[in-house]
């Protein structure tokens, strides 16, 4: 069940409010005048999420290049970071 604080706990309750997304891992949802305002979550939470976010559009880039034709043997790929990652060190 979501959480649900009225904005003036923002500022009359903001350890509680904190304690609480950092203990669930969970948002708290803000309300202004009665209807939703805002969604206060952690750091740790909001790095996971926006980590999330990443790795799909990395997948949906990979799907879309697919799909134009745009790949290539695996071991062809790995052959060319190989030779990339010795030609750095060499330098």
């Amino acid at each position: 069940m979501p959480a649900i604080r009225p904005s003036a706990d923002l500022r009359n309750k903001y350890n509680e409010i904190s304690t609480f997304c950092h203990r669930y891992s969970e948002p708290v949802f803000i309300t202004k005048n009665g209807k939703g305002d805002l969604a206060v979550m952690s750091i740790e939470e909001y790095e996971r999420l926006c980590g999330k976010f990443e790795l799909c559009r990395l997948l949906e880039e990979g799907i879309e290049s697919e799909k134009a034709g745009r790949v290539r043997p695996f071991r062809e790929a790995v052959s060319d970071i190989r030779r990339g990652l010795n030609e750095s060190v060499q330098r």
